[in-house]
């Protein structure tokens, strides 16, 4: 037999009031912060890494090129079409897909500062087609594609223009001006 108990004045349980939407837990927080930061990583990431790689693809298409058992005309065809097709994985396609002759001998000259190619050894990169006989220094031309490689700018800063004293030397308008017939 059970002894009798006095009744104790007890209350029921009690439940904590739900846990509100707001304000949200740390780990929220983290994620919310973090995912978009790993994303941008990422990006950034990808791009330098597509940078580094066209920039190796590059210099290692010159020295295939330079250790080639081809005629002088034929390699200087392929440095030419190398620097084009590195251009436009560098630059804006607009930019530089439609630049021939002079205009791309100046633009050519952009990374580098000085006139190297409009005014140098690199102007075989647009007589050699039309010679039968290459006279120029292919050494000093590779050597001078191999430091134009090497100072591509970085992807965020790929403004193709020339300098405006350039561009009046070719004759061109500058933007903005109206050429004059």
């Amino acid at each position: 037999m059970e002894p009798n108990l006095p009744e104790l004045p007890l209350r029921d349980i009690h439940l904590p009031a739900p846990i509100g939407w707001w304000p949200p837990a740390p780990g929220w927080w983290l994620l919310l912060i973090g995912v978009p930061a790993l994303l941008f990583l990422l990006a950034w990431l990808w791009r330098w890494l597509r940078r580094k790689t066209v920039k190796k693809l590059a210099l290692l298409e010159l020295e295939a090129i330079a250790q080639s058992q081809a005629e002088a005309r034929e390699k200087t065809q392929q440095l030419a079409i190398l620097l084009r097709r590195t251009c436009l994985s560098v630059y804006p396609r607009e930019d530089v897909a439609g630049l021939v002759g002079e205009p791309w001998l100046a633009f050519l000259d952009g990374p580098l500062g000085d006139n190297s190619f409009s005014a140098g050894v690199g102007r075989l990169l647009i007589e050699a087609p039309y010679r039968r006989e290459i006279q120029g220094d292919l050494d000093a031309l590779f050597t001078l594609c191999r430091a134009w490689i090497k100072r591509l700018p970085k992807p965020g800063q790929t403004s193709a223009k020339p300098a405006p004293s350039r561009l009046r030397r070719q004759g061109k308008p500058q933007a903005g001006q109206e050429s004059k017939p």
